[in-house]
């Protein structure tokens, strides 16, 4: 499975703004590209790069590699409707996204690690795939033996201050549940899918 490896807060500064919404990403204070020149650069921005720069800013909040979300998008078209909001859906329906969201790990990339590992259940049964989609009804709770880890613990412990209206979770469980599907208003992560649908389109 690629995943990128490299500095996650470069990315941010490289976009011109903070990608996870972390109150310390150097992002806030610095919002132009890294590196010796950063700041002077002053170049007009095309089209496309202005869809590209949309494109970039969902494929590293959701972590996934380039083709992934062209498959994602390719699914998104394929379900009739709005593409941006049918992408914006499947992405938030992601097992390793539902991880995130119900607090269980501090970042899209450790939800992603806990699920890989096994240390998560759908409707009573380990799932150890990141892309598995969850639907409304399925409840999605940490395995038994993993609760003792301290990330869990700890997510566990400290629900997130804001829960997604389609998510509910009782207070220090370790488990939750997917209420209804997420939609363009309920889901935290606010995207600009017009430049994604252009990117691809060309």
């Amino acid at each position: 499975m690629g995943r990128y490896l490299g500095p996650k807060h470069k990315l941010c500064r490289r976009l011109g703004s903070c990608v996870w919404g972390s109150a310390k990403c150097p992002a806030t204070k610095r919002p132009y590209a890294p590196g010796q020149h950063g700041q002077n650069m002053r170049r007009k921005q095309s089209v496309y790069g202005q869809q590209l720069r949309e494109k970039q800013k969902i494929r590293m909040h959701y972590g996934l590699m380039e083709r992934q979300m062209r498959k994602i998008f390719k699914e998104a078209q394929r379900m009739g409707g709005v593409t941006g909001t049918n992408l914006l859906m499947l992405l938030e329906s992601r097992l390793d996204s539902i991880v995130y969201r119900l607090g269980f790990a501090p970042t899209i990339f450790s939800a992603r690690q806990l699920v890989a590992h096994g240390h998560i259940l759908v409707d009573g049964r380990k799932v150890d795939r990141p892309s598995f989609l969850v639907k409304p009804g399925m409840t999605v709770s940490v395995r038994e033996r993993s609760k003792k880890i301290p990330m869990i613990a700890e997510g566990a412990e400290h629900p997130p201050m804001a829960l997604p209206e389609y998510l509910d979770r009782p207070a220090k469980s370790f488990e939750g549940k997917m209420t209804a599907a997420p939609n363009a208003e309920t889901i935290p992560f606010k995207a600009e899918t017009a430049g994604v649908i252009g990117f691809y389109s060309r």
